[in-house]
């Protein structure tokens, strides 16, 4: 926990149990089942896109280069759509591919890619470092992306995210004399789940910085790259352009993907990067499978059409989650910020905010939130092994439950913090 222990007197804190303890008690006879412990679109959202399954694919079948998207071929995907996104993205079409369903395979693709055969940079495959390899992972972060990690023995180093990023004087340490870590995963505009947009000063130490392993890679994850909440859309330095400044031009491997935007089960990833390493993917893919869902792919780009309408069909996701987050800044605010016992994120975008509690009572507040009901957090989910040592920070996802149920399970939740909070207190005072 990163503030001050909060110091009340013993009769204040008897009197403040007794008073959530009744509250607790009353939540746990509402008999709820509420899950909200992923960060997953509403009901609204995905109707924003009911169009892609209500209207079927109409001739042409043909994208604009003359492939039949009904047909095999196609690997890097269609033209058009690798030109649509390719302002967003900030690489040419030619640098970008298109395919996945989620980046997250199109991630544990190139991890397992170079994994099993090494990178163009690699002098050996990853699995043949004789001493193991690693990554950095900033914490709080992305469990999904931990768990690629563990799942293939890959050791993971924890760096502090700070408020313009990860803790880059820690980071460029490390880097410099360890040839072992070959990789590190970066959220870098809204970081799941702190929502930290990584400053113009920390992309470039991590372009420009020196590695003792020649075939290092920024594992890129620009999930929310368009997902602003905030009055104003925030923009990040484009790591490929400060990578090629700084004679690296191999070291971001970036990652989007439609999900988040129109249907996440109907959904589109994007690899982009140097020419090598879309070459590296693009042999590799050649071999594994026979093209991507190209009908998807014109399905899509003909319901995004342009620029503009992917930015109005944003503005309207804004306005079914900023209420959501502001709901929730007002109820931690009004019953947790006057005793100093918790401490959460304000994101401008994404869907997660980071809670911070009182050291040693994370798992606590999840077991008391079960016991009402309510599931919203893994304690230790964000860091990696599931391990958080201080056992101090969870994650909030607001965006699928509609307005009032999210307001119940919110003031559930604030409620389970008190009562975690209240005992554990007591307990150091006895």
């Amino acid at each position: 926990m990163n503030f001050p222990l909060p110091l009340f007197s013993k009769e204040f804190l008897i009197q403040q149990k007794r008073r959530v303890d009744a509250e607790f008690e009353n939540y746990c006879n509402l008999n709820l089942n509420i899950n909200i412990s992923r960060g997953i679109p509403s009901q609204l959202q995905l109707g924003l896109s009911q169009t892609l399954l209500d209207q079927p694919l109409i001739e042409p079948y043909l994208n604009e280069d003359g492939l039949d998207c009904r047909n095999y071929g196609g690997h890097q995907g269609l033209i058009e759509l690798r030109r649509l996104f390719s302002s967003f993205i900030g690489l040419p079409a030619e640098q970008i591919v298109a395919h996945a369903p989620s980046s997250l395979a199109l991630m544990y693709e190139c991890v397992v890619q170079a994994w099993l055969f090494g990178t163009p940079d690699s002098e050996k495959p990853w699995c043949n470092e004789e001493q193991g390899i690693a990554f950095i992972c900033a914490v709080p972060g992305y469990d999904r992306h931990f768990a690629i990690c563990e799942h293939l023995g890959i050791r993971m180093i924890s760096v502090a995210m700070l408020d313009d990023g990860p803790d880059i004087e820690a980071i460029k340490i490390l880097v410099a004399n360890d040839a072992s870590i070959k990789g590190m995963w970066c959220v870098p505009k809204y970081s799941n789940p702190t929502g930290t947009v990584y400053s113009n000063d920390v992309i470039d130490a991590l372009a420009s910085m020196p590695t003792a392993a020649k075939d290092f890679r920024l594992f890129w994850d620009n999930a929310y790259m368009v997902h602003d909440i905030g009055e104003t859309e925030k923009e990040i330095k484009n790591i490929y352009h400060a990578c090629v400044q700084y004679n690296h031009e191999n070291r971001a491997l970036i990652f989007a993907s439609t999900s988040k935007m129109t249907l996440p089960g109907h959904g589109i990833a994007f690899l982009a990067g140097s020419k090598a390493n879309i070459n590296w993917w693009l042999k590799a893919a050649s071999i594994r499978n026979v093209g991507p869902d190209k009908v998807n792919q014109l399905k899509q780009f003909r319901f995004l059409k342009d620029a503009s309408h992917i930015k109005l069909l944003m503005q309207e996701h804004r306005k079914v989650l900023k209420p959501k987050f502001d709901m929730i800044h007002d109820i931690f605010g009004s019953k947790l910020s006057p005793y100093g016992i918790a401490d959460w994120t304000r994101p401008n975008g994404g869907y997660f905010i980071s809670l911070n509690v009182i050291s040693g009572t994370a798992k606590k507040i999840v077991e008391l939130a079960k016991q009402a009901g309510i599931i919203f957090s893994t304690p230790g989910a964000c860091f990696p092994y599931g391990i958080d040592p201080e056992d101090a920070q969870l994650r909030i996802a607001p965006s699928y439950p509609e307005l009032d149920e999210l307001k119940l399970t919110i003031e559930i939740i604030a409620t389970c913090i008190e009562k975690a909070s209240w005992d554990y207190l007591i307990q150091m005072r006895d």
